[in-house]
């Protein structure tokens, strides 16, 4: 399955939509950033995207090993340095509450850390490019 994902922004303002399917949320900048702190900045929703990952992992797993899970809790942890800005390194916690042994639920945690897809896909450093660019510009002045 291929992936399509897009932003959009709001008529004449820097906050846009962002969209997958049928799924969008508000992407945005803080305020005092040039933004209309609206929504998620690109760097909140890279750690976002680690949680997610991890916590629907955790649902997976659990469900494939017959574990029932009452309560999963990601908490994801970055920074951004540098000129131009990278992340740091990324930690993130996790709290589980299933109906298993806590040596079970540790061992799900552990397959979900070696297995997980985001979080994988950062520690093997997968390359971005850009594919193509359209742009608009005002008529060139004399």
């Amino acid at each position: 399955m291929t992936f399509e994902v897009r932003t959009s922004s709001l008529p004449g303002r820097p906050a846009a939509i962002g969209s997958a399917g049928p799924f969008t949320l508000v992407v945005d900048r803080p305020a005092d950033g040039g933004g209309d702190g609206l929504g998620f900045n690109g760097g909140q929703l890279l750690y976002l995207a680690v949680a997610g990952c991890v916590s629907n992992d955790l649902f997976r797993e659990a469900s494939a090993a017959g574990i029932a899970l009452h309560r999963v809790e990601v908490t994801v942890h970055g920074d951004f340095a540098g000129d131009p800005a990278v992340s740091t390194d990324v930690s993130y916690d996790v709290r589980v509450d299933g109906d298993a042994s806590e040596a079970r639920l540790r061992e799900l945690v552990a397959r979900v850390d070696a297995i997980a897809e985001i979080p994988n896909s950062l520690r093997r450093g997968t390359a971005v490019r850009l594919r193509h660019a359209e742009v608009t510009g005002a008529a060139d002045a004399l």
